[in-house]
């Protein structure tokens, strides 16, 4: 006996369980303008398409049209713990439920891999942790596809993270009782978005609180020039640093032990971003962490909005104190 293998619903057995006819199911399920459908109609086959487990093809609607049915998400090559590679899991399930492939390319010193991504590929959207700049930009401007920045200025997504971030770790550094603070960048050319990213908004939350103009000190990523730079610092009044990343924050406490100094007592340092080290790191790192499952929440209000489908759960409001999208996590070094 040949045991037979259940296939994926179609649109034509939707229609046939709803008693309409294959283009009507495409105009309710799609919610295409200008057809004049009942609410009775329109119901019927929402509730066959409930019933049958039908998810619409989104990826055979795009190709249609001329598009992929891809979305190309660009990572970042800073990438160095595994936020990004969770939140690329599970954005790719929820995308993939309606047809839609997520394909990552990763940023390389010229990004030609990602220019020809774009236009070989033809994505239907391209995403991003930060806004896209140079030739990768101006290839997506011109071809017209929806950008989506998760980290970005964008109402659909996250609003201002790096200054909600920024607003987060500097208060607290205040309520400590610092206010001259440092800011300590990365010296890899790679890293360069993300340190401009977190400082902005480090340097937007001192200065709403009247500060003193942040120090910042570029360090040699293995910790070769820290001691010296810390010691700089301390010089300069500096009481606590901000670094761009928690790894950059593992060098600041190496410059802090190398130069004779203790940590928090003689400098604070909080990260950003915390992953697993952070809680072992001497001593242990003050830090902000993100929740995976929030953020692909809100990516996917993103990408419901720009591609005009209903992608993840319905639209959620991002509250910080029912689903905080970030938090801080208190250690000891600040």
């Amino acid at each position: 006996m040949v045991e037979r293998v259940s296939t994926r619903p179609t649109k034509a057995d939707v229609a046939r369980l709803a008693n309409v006819s294959t283009a009507t199911v495409s105009y309710v399920l799609n919610n295409s303008p200008g057809r004049r459908i009942s609410t009775e109609t329109k119901a019927a086959v929402r509730r066959a398409a409930e019933q049958l487990g039908y998810r619409p093809n989104l990826a055979a609607r795009s190709l249609a049209v001329g598009a992929s049915g891809v979305v190309l998400f660009v990572v970042p090559r800073w990438i160095s713990d595994n936020l990004l590679t969770e939140v690329g899991s599970r954005l790719t399930s929820a995308l993939l439920q309606h047809g839609i492939v997520l394909s990552m390319q990763f940023e390389t010193q010229d990004n030609r891999n990602v220019i020809a991504a774009i236009t070989d590929l033809n994505p239907i959207a391209v995403t991003s942790v930060f806004p896209l700049t140079g030739a990768v930009a101006d290839v997506v401007t011109e071809a017209g596809i929806p950008q989506i920045h998760l980290g970005g200025p964008d109402p659909e997504g996250f609003g201002s993270l790096s200054m909600g971030v920024g607003a987060m770790r500097v208060g607290h550094l205040v309520d400590r009782g610092h206010r001259r603070l440092g800011f300590a960048l990365s010296g890899s050319a790679g890293l360069d978005s993300l340190g401009r990213y977190w400082l902005a908004g480090a340097r937007g939350a001192a200065a709403e609180r009247g500060l003193p103009e942040i120090s910042v000190a570029t360090l040699a990523d293995d910790g070769s020039d820290a001691a010296d730079i810390v010691a700089r610092w301390v010089g300069e009044g500096v009481t606590a640093v901000l670094a761009q990343s928690d790894e950059m924050g593992f060098v600041v406490l190496h410059g802090i032990r190398r130069a004779g100094l203790r940590c928090p007592q003689d400098l604070a340092v909080i990260g950003v971003n915390t992953g697993l080290l952070g809680g072992v790191s001497a001593p242990a790192l003050t830090s902000v962490a993100f929740d995976a499952g929030v953020i692909v929440e809100v990516a996917a209000r993103a990408f419901s909005s720009a591609l005009a489908v209903p992608i993840g759960k319905a639209p959620i409001v991002n509250n910080a104190e029912e689903q905080p999208l970030y938090s801080l996590v208190i250690r000891e070094s600040a």
